[in-house]
């Protein structure tokens, strides 16, 4: 299991970065957005795996996964892919990012570090199979996330 775990936060951590590596030095806005997208999409499947686990029947294998996808991506600097010429324009679909999300440097930071300090708590609760406490502390991420949509993010 220690092992299984292990694998997959390396290879996140090295498809993140072998995606950042790219988006930098191919440097098309495009690329950049699309990038960016596919990483928001992983944390959007993993949050919805760890859903249907606490809403149903719990599978800690399941949890433990999605948690380490989300903490490993929290944790990734994909903050490095919303560079100036980023604000508009379409990866695999039109950017969904506020415009002040480029100029409030403070507040996306600290948006990011409120995120990446909960995903680390999910990962944490996750490995004990205690699913009321994951439960909860998915609550919290959720909350982390709902903080930056709310203010970052274009809603459909």
């Amino acid at each position: 299991m220690k092992l299984t775990k292990f694998i997959l936060a390396t290879c996140a951590i090295g498809l993140v970065t072998a995606s950042v590596a790219h988006s930098q030095t191919v440097g098309k806005a495009e690329d950049q957005i699309r990038w960016r997208q596919s990483a928001f999409t992983t944390l959007s499947w993993s949050m919805a795996r760890i859903k249907a686990n606490v809403n149903g029947e719990f599978n800690k294998e399941q949890v433990v996964q999605a948690a380490n996808t989300i903490q490993t991506l929290a944790h990734a600097n994909i903050s490095s892919l919303f560079v100036p010429g980023t604000a508009k324009g379409k990866g695999w679909k039109n950017t969904e990012v506020k415009p002040e999300f480029f100029t409030d440097k403070e507040g996306a930071a600290k948006a990011w570090a409120t995120f990446s300090t909960e995903a680390d708590g999910l990962a944490k609760v996750a490995a004990t199979g205690d699913a009321a406490a994951v439960k909860a502390q998915f609550g919290k991420v959720g909350q982390s996330c709902k903080g930056c949509h709310d203010k970052f993010h274009v809603e459909d």
